[in-house]
């Protein structure tokens, strides 16, 4: 299993891949988060003064700019762990590594193992940007960075569990769906179409508001505690709760577990060329 954890780490650290999709993830991240923090730090009072317009709890502020890490940057694990399958399958290095390896469930579980380690490294380069932007813009127009508060690095903790996890959702949607441009378009379309689609679709409701709560994003943003989507969901009056932190854990636990159960029992252990 270790020769197998080394290997797959020296199939990704020899690529490109992962560090373009870190630098994408630092300037995306960074600019929402500077964009939260000087919106709400500077015209948090006014907004909140606007007629009809949702007041954010206080003490949100700080964690909202942190979080964006999970509520905008969450797909590039994801994309990640997709394509670390999916580019082996494309170029069949697949082949020489099972010829090297025949258990392939060993194959898949160091692939796991190594792109985990990976999402939690982007969740810690996301910090680092949302947190060196974020918590500047913040001081500077008169709030508190909440920077000496416990709960905000256990949310920053949280982060990078998450940002783990949806890495290893990316691994059981590439296992499942090898083709990667059909695992590309099936990722982007959920994430940026679908479930905010069902996510604003199940709010209407208290029933479909109580089962949206299970989609694999709210589940994240649980997990995390913070979220622009969730914020405002309280903020406007919602009447159902978002999962505890530990219960959106288990649920993007619990979806990382099955989806890659599946593709191993099904695509994975097809024979290859």
């Amino acid at each position: 299993m270790i020769n197998a954890i080394r290997s797959e780490t020296l199939k990704l650290m020899t690529t490109r891949l992962w560090w373009v999709l870190a630098l994408i993830l630092a300037v995306y991240v960074g600019f929402t988060a500077g964009l939260l923090a000087g919106l709400f730090g500077a015209l948090g009072d006014q907004l909140a003064q606007q007629p009809g317009a949702p007041a954010l709890p206080e003490g949100m502020v700080p964690p909202i700019v942190y979080s964006a890490v999970t509520a905008v940057g969450y797909v590039f694990p994801l994309i990640l762990g997709t394509l670390a399958v999916t580019s082996e399958v494309r170029f069949q290095t697949l082949t020489p590594t099972f010829l090297a390896q025949p258990r392939r469930g060993r194959v898949l579980g160091a692939k796991l193992v190594v792109l985990a380690i990976a999402g939690a490294v982007f969740g810690v380069i996301g910090l680092v940007v949302a947190i060196g932007l974020g918590a500047p813009i913040l001081t500077a127009t008169g709030n508190d960075a909440a920077l000496g508060d416990t709960d905000t690095w256990a949310l920053a903790g949280r982060v990078v569990l998450a940002m783990a996890l949806w890495a290893i959702i990316g691994v059981g949607v590439g296992s499942l769906i090898q083709n990667q441009v059909a695992a590309i378009v099936v990722v982007l379309a959920f994430t940026q179409f679908v479930e905010p689609i069902l996510r604003a679709g199940t709010s209407i409701w208290e029933w479909t508001a109580t089962v949206g709560r299970f989609l694999p994003g709210a589940a994240s943003d649980a997990l995390v505690g913070a979220s622009l989507f969730t914020a405002f969901g309280t903020a406007g009056g919602s009447t159902v709760d978002p999962l505890e932190w530990w219960q959106g854990g288990l649920v993007l636990l619990a979806v990382a577990v099955i989806v890659s159960i599946v593709g191993y029992l099904t695509a994975w252990r097809r024979d290859i060329t």
